[in-house]
């Protein structure tokens, strides 16, 4: 399993965190690609295939919920699963986000297994990384 990744976070020492974590979490990311707000993250999007992101709420120009809610209303963009992470996880950011599709939430400080296991189950696997069952697209192409 190998995946794109889409880190945004308004620090860059932040992001080289959550990078060294995702790493050390062993889950097998291909790319590993970063924004520093909102805006920036819907440019990357724009022209890179995305699996995944890991999404901090505080940012300037525009806020991981902003963004959340934006991505919701795309439909190229709006099935990305989204794991939110702050330092403030009160219950109004966190309701907010799963309401607008966050499939779960990290606090800050992290570890690389609380990564591993919520990245994870966003994409659909199991801990052991076995794929597990997830909503099909009844117009999707079997192979």
């Amino acid at each position: 399993m190998s995946f794109n990744l889409l880190i945004v976070d308004d620090s860059s020492s932040m992001r080289s965190v959550v990078k060294k974590i995702v790493g050390l979490s062993g889950v097998g990311v291909n790319r590993l690609l970063e924004a520093e707000n909102g805006l920036r993250a819907l440019e990357v999007m724009g022209k890179n295939w995305v699996d995944a992101v890991i999404l901090d709420i505080n940012m300037p120009e525009m806020n991981g919920l902003e963004l959340l809610r934006r991505m919701s209303e795309d439909a190229l963009m709006q099935n990305i699963p989204v794991v939110m992470m702050s330092t403030e996880a009160g219950e109004a950011h966190m309701k907010t986000a799963i309401e607008l599709g966050a499939k779960g939430f990290i606090r800050k400080p992290f570890l690389p297994e609380e990564v591993r296991k919520m990245l994870l189950g966003a994409l659909g696997f199991d801990e052991k990384g076995d794929y597990g069952e997830r909503e099909r697209d009844p117009g999707g192409v079997d192979f």
